[in-house]
């Protein structure tokens, strides 16, 4: 039901668009409306640009999973790498939760195998997360690492698996408005702050 309610809103956002635009115009003061609809773009490029970016990586990282394993002589090599390339959507953490099932599935298949994909899944994540994913994603969302972390500990803490996924552009354009707000106060008063 949600995605057909999803496709007449897309078919009507024109309409949608212009109607928001005159009920907000009318409720609120023009100053007002301009930093909604500053706020309504900046959380849509941060939306675009992580959910782009983390699906292109996992879908690399699903790929390379593939061809790695298919190389090594893994089983199961197509199955544990769409389980890799799915939950490495989700940052910091997907490709650890990813490893569990393909470290589960081939310790009964053989037991040694599993512990070298373990081995692979660290070489592989750890490609992921110096190489590859600063490479797509780059800069984009621009908070600090340690805000990453916390947005995704306390995404998932409140709304798990998709909270980790939208904790980062969320926090992100949290960080991006205060920010602002503090430089503007910063300036109004004349403080500069080395």
């Amino acid at each position: 039901m949600g995605l057909i309610i999803a496709l007449y809103i897309l078919c009507d956002r024109e309409r949608f668009y212009i109607q928001i635009k005159k009920v907000a115009y009318t409720l609120f003061r023009e100053p007002v409306v301009k930093q909604m609809r500053d706020l309504a773009k900046l959380s849509s490029r941060m939306f675009n640009s992580f959910i782009v970016g983390k699906i292109v990586d996992s879908l690399i990282i699903g790929i390379i999973c593939y061809v790695g394993m298919s190389l090594i002589g893994f089983d199961f090599a197509l199955l544990i790498s769409f389980i890799v390339g799915c939950t490495n959507v989700i940052p910091v953490f997907g490709p650890f939760i990813g490893a569990v099932p393909g470290f589960v599935i081939l310790l009964i298949v053989n037991p040694l195998d599993s512990l070298w994909f373990l081995v692979f899944i660290f070489a592989l994540q750890q490609f992921d997360g110096n190489i590859l994913g600063p490479l797509i994603l780059g800069d984009s969302m621009g908070i600090p690492t340690l805000y990453v972390m916390f947005a995704i500990l306390v995404g998932g803490g409140f709304f798990g698996v998709p909270g980790m996924f939208l904790g980062v552009p969320i926090f992100s354009i949290i960080y991006v408005v205060v920010k602002a707000g503090v430089e503007k106060q910063l300036e109004k008063k004349q403080i500069v702050v080395d």
